[in-house]
């Protein structure tokens, strides 16, 4: 089974890439399972019911967020009703939605799918490793193929996760920093791992924010309202290849692509 695993989107530039390159890629990577970070796809925080509605739509099956997920209002009842999307699991209890669901492929194979916060630098949520290890309690007695998105700040939180769940899970990847990073692998136990699959939103930007934005604050220290910024655009992600009889990885490659967008 091979899985695309797709960086975090930032805005209409993150969706318009997706949108054109998706299904070549599906196509060139023999694609099953589409599963993409969600958390900063309306307007660079947060998302909306109609995005979620567009994301789906072009050929996504499972949103994962993180710590902007409550930035738009209408995501607490979103969340509650869409169970192909998932926010990260060490929320306190009573959070609206879910950390973990089950997708279920059209040929019955079914995939587990939790995300998790790291705690450096991040809101002071509960443990992630206390917490992905409840999810899978029961999360293993449905299938053998599960996927973490850890969307976590600290490379070393996200090294510390890869191997606390190598051989307990097929893949761990990192979001959240949108820097994609090189250190693509198969842990000795059977876990793909990658620190973080990059973001999805433009290139000529500062993690997706218009770049004056960003060095305007920095210099001034003073309240900037960020966008999104404008320009070419890339897709940045992986392709991990699961063993679905064992839940073990054969194999995990990087994806960056780009596209030109038209200047409005």
């Amino acid at each position: 089974m091979n899985v695309l695993l797709i960086g975090d989107i930032v805005g209409s530039p993150g969706r318009k890439i997706i949108e054109e390159l998706l299904e070549s890629l599906k196509r060139e990577f023999s694609v099953e399972l589409v599963i993409a970070n969600g958390e900063n796809a309306a307007g660079g925080v947060g998302i909306t019911r109609e995005i979620a509605k567009e994301l789906f739509a072009i050929g996504i099956d499972v949103l994962t967020m993180g710590n902007h997920v409550w930035d738009k209002r209408e995501a607490f009842s979103l969340l509650e009703d869409e169970e192909n999307m998932v926010r990260p699991a060490n929320y306190p209890s009573g959070a609206p939605g879910r950390g973990a669901t089950v997708f279920h492929m059209n040929d019955g194979l079914k995939v587990g799918i939790i995300n998790i916060s790291g705690r450096i630098f991040m809101p002071p949520l509960d443990c992630p490793f206390q917490t992905v290890e409840k999810e899978l309690d029961w999360l293993r007695k449905e299938t053998l193929n599960i996927i973490v998105d850890f969307h976590a700040e600290a490379t070393s939180e996200k090294i510390a996760m890869g191997w606390f769940l190598d051989g307990k899970v097929s893949a761990v990847v990192g979001t959240h920093t949108h820097v994609q990073t090189a250190d693509e692998t198969i842990l000795p136990n059977g876990t793909a791992y990658l620190s973080d699959l990059g973001m999805t939103g433009p290139i000529q930007s500062v993690l997706g924010v218009e770049k004056s934005m960003v060095i305007d604050k920095m210099l001034t220290q003073l309240p900037v309202r960020f966008k999104v910024a404008k320009g070419p655009a890339q897709l940045c992600g992986a392709v991990i290849n699961i063993d679905e009889k064992t839940g073990k990885a054969v194999s995990i490659q990087r994806i960056w692509r780009t596209l030109k967008e038209e200047k409005k």
